[in-house]
């Protein structure tokens, strides 16, 4: 007997699935638990809100496609501009995370 493929499986809307490394401090970095299709606004969306309390990368992947990438640079981006378009700050977490990946320190309004 075949065991059930863990990936999901391609729709017509397939988006590429998405992965978050945190921080757990002493228990170590992990990944979180996800649901089976995790999109980049989703991520965007949960860092942003503090859902993620230090996130360190995110991987991106699509079985279909056959392809994974490290999108951690383009998360970032995609952070700093939803957190200026809705004037939120960030954690601090989310701000140490938008600065290794930018490379770039923010202003102090988006530093909560």
């Amino acid at each position: 007997m075949r065991s059930p493929s863990l990936a999901p499986s391609p729709g017509p809307t397939f988006e590429p699935v998405h992965l978050v490394l945190c921080d757990f401090g002493k228990l170590g970095s992990a990944y979180v638990e996800t649901e089976p299709v995790t999109t980049e606004d989703d991520v965007v969306h949960n860092i942003v809100t503090g859902q993620y309390d230090h996130p360190l990368e995110v991987v991106a992947f699509s079985i279909a496609e056959g392809w994974a990438r490290d999108v951690s640079e383009d998360i970032a981006g995609l952070v700093v501009e939803r957190a200026r378009s809705e004037e939120r700050p960030l954690s601090k977490g989310a701000r140490l995370f938008v600065e290794k990946h930018l490379d770039e320190e923010l202003e102090p309004e988006l530093c909560g």
